[in-house]
């Protein structure tokens, strides 16, 4: 039997181990609805400053559309406001949201920071795709070139995340590397084909991204891109766990290998989509999921939303910029985003490398 003095010291230990369990229990709660508070005011914020941008963009080109005219009803206004500047803006927004999204998804899976659809080969096979049905099949229907190169994009992106499991290390630089190496390799090939068959300047349509030929009945396909964002937004905490690895995932009981078919094929249909209305847009789906990362964590189901936001603004931004910058003529988007992508690609990754460099040695 114990005695009162034992039983008296257990008690309070008990009492104890239950109060500090409360006290961080309450504190988690509080930093989790402080972080969400957070998050919702950002996004707030950042709808709010894409909403200004998409304004702006409506009233930016060489044909005067300006909001007295379209007050006054100026039917010629209106008509350049419908067909061109309304439909421009409109796939600037999906296309920003999508890409970014993918590229968010893609690190998820390849468990890298430095990587997106366009440096692992993924964008790379999208236009094998259609170039390979553009050879093939001439005359066929533009939703059949598109499932083509979304079939290519996920033969592609598994060939990529096969080289990535395989590799003796998962250092952070050797990865991004490796996807590289493999789009080099993806985009010869294209190049040559297109070469022989004399398509070298529809290629470069589809490689560059440039908004400048978007109207009404034009880009309606981007529409896709937001139906299969959302499904990436509904399926967000499987890819959280699966960023985690495959035996976390199979000991919480879910299917990892079905959860990576699930990502493949979202991060391959944006990419084929986009590709094949709009052409690439480099370093979106790298540097903006980076940067939400680095202010709102990691957590998918929280900053997905804010990617697709801070990705529209993105593009918003360089869409405006390729058509000031020489106006009245127009520079492909692709071009200022590849300036700025490269940019901030390089303060992240110098970042990376002096954080690492300050870590205390074993």
């Amino acid at each position: 039997m114990a005695s009162p003095a034992v039983t008296s010291t257990d008690t309070l230990h008990r009492s104890s181990f239950s109060a500090k369990a409360r006290s961080t229990s309450s504190n988690a709660v509080s930093t989790y609805a402080a972080e969400s508070r957070r998050t919702r005011r950002a996004l707030l914020l950042g709808v709010a400053v894409v909403t200004l941008l998409a304004v702006v963009s409506m009233f930016v080109g060489v044909t005067d559309v300006s909001l007295p005219a379209l007050l006054s009803g100026d039917p010629a206004a209106w008509e350049i406001f419908w067909i061109s500047r309304l439909p421009r803006t409109a796939a600037v927004i999906l296309a920003g949201m999508a890409v970014a999204v993918a590229g968010l998804i893609m690190q998820l899976m390849a468990r890298n920071k430095f990587v997106e659809p366009s440096m692992v080969g993924t964008v790379e096979s999208a236009t094998m795709g259609i170039l390979v049905a553009t050879i093939a099949f001439p005359s066929a229907a533009l939703f059949a070139k598109m499932g083509i190169a979304s079939l290519f994009a996920v033969a592609g992106t598994w060939l990529f995340l096969t080289i990535i499991n395989r590799l003796p290390s998962r250092n952070t630089l050797l990865v991004p590397l490796v996807g590289i190496m493999l789009g080099g390799v993806i985009g010869s090939i294209t190049t040559f084909f297109a070469y022989r068959y004399d398509l070298l300047q529809t290629l470069n349509t589809w490689m560059i991204g440039d908004f400048s030929g978007v109207i009404r009945g034009r880009y309606e396909l981007l529409w896709i891109v937001a139906a299969v964002t959302a499904i990436g937004y509904i399926a967000a905490d499987r890819f959280t766990v699966a960023g985690m690895g495959a035996d976390f995932t199979t000991n919480l009981g879910m299917n990892y290998k079905a959860i990576m078919r699930l990502g493949m094929t979202i991060v391959a249909l944006i990419s084929a989509i986009v590709v094949t209305t709009v052409g690439a847009l480099p370093f979106l789906g790298l540097v903006v999921p980076q940067l939400v990362s680095l202010f709102f964590g990691d957590n998918l189901r929280r900053s997905a939303p804010l990617t697709a936001v801070t990705g529209a603004g993105l593009v918003l931004v360089c869409d405006i910029l390729s058509r000031t910058i020489r106006f009245p003529y127009e520079v492909p988007v692709g071009m200022i985003m590849s300036v700025l992508g490269a940019a901030l690609f390089l303060i992240l990754l110098l970042r990376s490398q002096r954080k690492e460099a300050s870590r205390p040695r074993a």
